[in-house]
């Protein structure tokens, strides 16, 4: 095993997953939306500020995508039970719920997608897992009448802690 493997095994892993405490604060995101025939179809940056609020959290997501496009939503995240959220944002149709289990929050809900000047209602089935205490991997597969369109795979860096709190250091970064 290879000394950045031992250092960071899957000790480093996340166990469990609170949405309302990794939202909290700044988030930077990077990733890509790929077609269901595998063609990159935009790849873009995504900055995030989260707020936790007495039932949930808010996010405020700024889009800069690599067309030159950007984009702000704002997403309302409510905590409905132990183990399920709900969230709100102009373009989900009704509302998005969210499953957690673990490590693991899983999302399902309709979206108005803008493709080619105009918007069109969409599935997303959304999966986030918390890969560490500052690092969340995201999945979405985006389908219309059930079919696969694409999907959009996204890394999220938590970034209002201090560095030194990141799991790999600039050196093991090279």
């Amino acid at each position: 095993m290879n000394s950045l493997a031992s250092k960071y095994s899957e000790a480093t892993l996340s166990k469990t997953f609170m949405p309302e405490e990794f939202f909290d604060g700044r988030i930077e995101a990077t990733g890509v939306f790929i077609d269901r025939f595998g063609s990159v179809r935009r790849r873009f940056n995504v900055s995030i500020d989260g707020q936790t609020t007495k039932d949930g959290f808010l996010l405020d997501e700024y889009f800069s995508f690599d067309d030159g496009e950007n984009e702000y939503r704002q997403w309302q995240i409510t905590k409905s039970d132990q183990n399920t959220y709900v969230g709100f944002c102009k373009d989900v149709c009704g509302q998005a719920v969210g499953k957690l289990t673990d490590a693991q929050l899983s999302w399902n809900y309709y979206f108005n997608l803008t493709l080619f000047s105009r918007k069109i209602k969409v599935k997303f089935e959304d999966v986030m897992i918390q890969q560490s205490p500052l690092i969340m991997l995201n999945n979405a597969k985006v389908k219309k009448f059930g079919l696969l369109l694409g999907e959009v795979f996204i890394t999220f860096i938590k970034t209002s802690q201090s560095t030194s709190e990141f799991p790999l250091s600039a050196a093991d970064r090279k």
